[in-house]
């Protein structure tokens, strides 16, 4: 059974793990998912994603023959958030389940963000 990969910023699910292999496997070596944040549509934000490789300070998630890299202006938006991939009849998607997230646009092209509270991620002593 395939574990999820998890990072300080994002979990990658075991299915979304396997797409991302799947994305990367005629990829020169260093590439990953470079997943980031634009503005767009009427909630304000959409993810978006690319083959590419990390920039600095940019969030490395590496595993068993994947990579997701997460944009560094994107990290205090995507704190706790898991990225999944949704498969219906008809199609396969990555899908965002973002703790974050305050709303969303009815077409279901953008969301709305807040920063995390990083002080509730901050360990207790």
């Amino acid at each position: 059974m395939t574990m999820s990969a998890k990072s300080s910023v994002m979990n990658v699910s075991p299915a979304a793990a396997e797409r991302v292999r799947g994305l990367l496997a005629k990829s020169e070596p260093g590439v990953g998912l470079r997943v980031s944040l634009e503005k767009s549509g009427c909630a304000g934000v959409a993810y978006r994603m690319a083959l590419t490789e990390p920039e600095p300070g940019d969030e490395v998630i590496d595993f068993d023959g994947g990579r997701v890299i997460v944009d560094s202006k994107a990290v205090l938006y995507l704190l706790g958030t898991t990225m999944d991939v949704k498969t219906t009849q008809f199609e396969s998607s990555f899908v965002f389940e973002n703790p974050n997230q305050t709303s969303a646009c009815g077409c279901g092209e953008s969301v709305e963000l807040k920063e995390a509270d990083t002080a509730s991620l901050a360990p207790t002593a």
